[in-house]
Formats: C-alpha cells, sequence, structure tokens
C-alpha cells in the first residue's frame, strides 16, 4: 500500500528537532508492529474532546492498537462528543474570558475546556439516564464490571443510536467496544460517570464493589501483559502524561521486584508526547532514561520523546502508520 499525500508531506519536511522526533517516533512505531509486536496507547489529558477518534477509530480498527489505558474523562468524553456533538460550543477566545463570563457559561450548563464548551445536560445526562439503568441491573444481579466493560455495555445495547450526532465511525470507544479490545481506566473515580456512580452509593442506590477497582484493573492488566508480552513484545506509546501512563507502566516494575518473575520482559518500545517540564521534578515529563533505573525500559528499548502538543502530533503519526 503507496502512502498518501499526509505521510509523504510529514517525511519530506519533518526532518529536525520534534518534528524529526515524530518521525523517527512513527516510524519505530510501525516498525515495532511490523516485527510482530502489540501496543499499549495511553491517553491522558483532553484526547476524546480534541476529537482523537477522527483518526484513533481507524487505528483500533486496524489492529494497530492491542490495549489502551485512559483517564475517566475520556472514556467518557468519547461518547459524550458521539451524543451531543451539535450542542458543544467553541469559545477561540477563551483567554479573554472574564470569571463573570465563566459563571454564565456554568449558568448555562456547559462546562469547558480550553476553548470547548461540554453540554451538560445534552452530554450528562442524555448518558446518565442510560448507563445508571446498566450500573442497577449488574448490581441487583449481583455483577461486578468495569468502568470500560459498563460503557462497552452501553454502546453495544444500542440505546445511544437515536442521539449520534457524528459519524459513528469517529468514535474510537465504539470501535475498542466493536472489537472488544481491553482499556485500563485508573483513577476513574474522578470523571463525570464517577462521580455521578459515587453519588449513587451515598444514596444507597448501588454498592460500591458494583464497580470493579483499580487494584483489580492493575491485576488484570498483569495477566494480559503476561500473555502477550512474548516474541517481539508490548510497545507503550503514551499521549500527554499522569496517571494514565503512570498506572500501567508500572505493571513490568511490580511484577518484576514485588512479584519476583525474572522472566517477564521490559516494554519494548516507548514514545511519550509530552510539553511537561523535567527540571520541575515532573514524572509527566521524566526523559525515557530515567525509566531504566523504575525497571520499566531496558537500554536497548528504542525511546522517543516529543516535546510538542498531541492534539497535533498524535493525528499525524497515526497518519503515518495508517498510510493517509
Amino acid at each position: 500500500m503507496q502512502r498518501g499525500p499526509v505521510s509523504n508531506f510529514i517525511e519530506h519536511h519533518y526532518r529536525h528537532f520534534n518534528a524529526a522526533a515524530l518521525m523517527d517516533a512513527a516510524k519505530g512505531y510501525e516498525k515495532h508492529l511490523a516485527e510482530g509486536g502489540k501496543m499499549m496507547v495511553t491517553l491522558a489529558g483532553a484526547m476524546s474532546t480534541a476529537e482523537l477518534g477522527l483518526s484513533f477509530a481507524e487505528m483500533i480498527r486496524q489492529d494497530k492498537v492491542a490495549i489502551i489505558s485512559c483517564t475517566g474523562a475520556n472514556l467518557e468524553e468519547d461518547i459524550m462528543n458521539l451524543v451531543a456533538h451539535t450542542h458543544y460550543k467553541r469559545v477561540p477566545h477563551y483567554r479573554d474570558l472574564s470569571p463573570e463570563d465563566e459563571q454564565e457559561l456554568l449558568d448555562n450548563h456547559y462546562n469547558r475546556v480550553t476553548d470547548t464548551c461540554i453540554p451538560e445536560e445534552e452530554a450528562f445526562r442524555r448518558i446518565q439516564q442510560h448507563i445508571q439503568k446498566i450500573w442497577k441491573d449488574a448490581d441487583a444481579n449481583g455483577e461486578r464490571y468495569f468502568p470500560h466493560e459498563f460503557m462497552y455495555k452501553l454502546l453495544l445495547s444500542g440505546v445511544l443510536e437515536e442521539y449520534y450526532e457524528i459519524d459513528p465511525k469517529n468514535s474510537w470507544m465504539l470501535a475498542a467496544a466493536q472489537k472488544n479490545i481491553p482499556i485500563v481506566v485508573p483513577g476513574w473515580e474522578d470523571s463525570t460517570m464517577g462521580n455521578i456512580f459515587a453519588s449513587y452509593v451515598i444514596k444507597g442506590e448501588i454498592k460500591a464493589s458494583t464497580m470493579k477497582s483499580g487494584i483489580e484493573y492493575m491485576v488484570s492488566l498483569t495477566e494480559w501483559y503476561r500473555e502477550n508480552s512474548g516474541g517481539k513484545g508490548v510497545g507503550f506509546f503514551q499521549i500527554g502524561g499522569g496517571i494514565a501512563g503512570d498506572f500501567p507502566i508500572c505493571v513490568v516494575p511490580m511484577m518484576y521486584q514485588d512479584l519476583e518473575w525474572h522472566d517477564v520482559p521490559f516494554w519494548s518500545y516507548f514514545c511519550q508526547i509530552s510539553d511537561s517540564t523535567t527540571s520541575y521534578g515532573s514524572y509527566s515529563g521524566a526523559v525515557p532514561n530515567e525509566k531504566i533505573t523504575w525497571g520499566k525500559l531496558e537500554i536497548s528499548t528504542p525511546k522517543f520523546i516529543i516535546e510538542s502538543d498531541a492534539t497535533i502530533v498524535a493525528p499525524l503519526i497515526f497518519a503515518w502508520i495508517l498510510k493517509y
């Protein structure tokens, strides 16, 4: 398959500095897959609200991603965009907003993420009315699931289809649900749906144990990694920083150091798109070599860091891998 115009543009123009790092990382990702490796992609920040699904959904469909780690916000916000896209409000002049302007957005039920406002009623509540029934049915039946499994049930049930406001092929969560791709969602409790679930627990309507925990996610990830890290191994493609990346990357040193399973392979590729500053003591901004000291990467692991805006960089790397 020949490369398309986007890939050709990148290869011709992206020769130095962060541009060259982007090109090197994209070729490294492609090489890892070509040699039989699998890839974890981690999503931090507001990548779903940035509509990463426009490129990421096709990555999932074409088996360029084996497993995902994401924040609770990214898990739900892709679905919110799917069912309420036309109700979103853009605020290009967000830097000029006064506290009074922000209060007006709140009063009109808009929650702002930089220049994009999520419509509370159409997005949150539209999902809530359906997901709470799935939660309560599981609770009544003594069943327990992970946050992403409940979302998969919601999407695959078809109850949201009447609300779709974008082409469903551009929803990465829908693509993931259709593939039943494993997802790890550390710290899900701080998401909007996590807050809503907690409110039902406080009201005595659902048991907290109906939702599987972060520890259970780590155990599940351990089992998945053991089953999938043979041969070329599993690579780690990290978009942003924070818990979405910090949580899953620790599964390797946990197995090696705490369980003393010394046959566990290290992550076999590493790339991070980051704008975090190393000198501030930031875990998210740490250069890849620091991860050697934590038992996450080996000296020989291909390592890339692109210090740039993930909303610009990630779609370009995905375009290269998809040969656009």
